[in-house]
């Protein structure tokens, strides 16, 4: 499966930054649906984050899923791969 990579990056409250990939089917390409998809992510960090916007959030390349990948996408409709300050 290839996947779309969404390269991201928040400020979290604390004025770190945060940077993660959202990983999505390759024509899943909807702008919104890709925010959703990382701000349900965002919701799951116990500590507050802005909101993700366009400037922050861009198509990065293509790749093939891993199978850890795919069971995400499968699972949620999407995979995320926590970078830097994501914890």
């Amino acid at each position: 499966m290839e996947v779309e990579v969404w390269d991201t990056y928040v400020k979290r409250e604390n004025g770190k930054i945060m940077n993660f990939d959202i990983l999505v089917p390759t024509g899943v390409n909807d702008e919104q649906t890709i925010f959703d998809f990382g701000n349900d992510y965002l919701k799951t960090k116990p500590f507050k984050t802005k909101p993700i916007a366009s400037k922050e959030c861009r198509i990065c390349h293509i790749e093939n899923a891993t199978d850890e990948m795919i069971a995400s996408i499968t699972k949620k409709g999407y995979h995320i791969l926590e970078l830097k300050n994501c914890n």
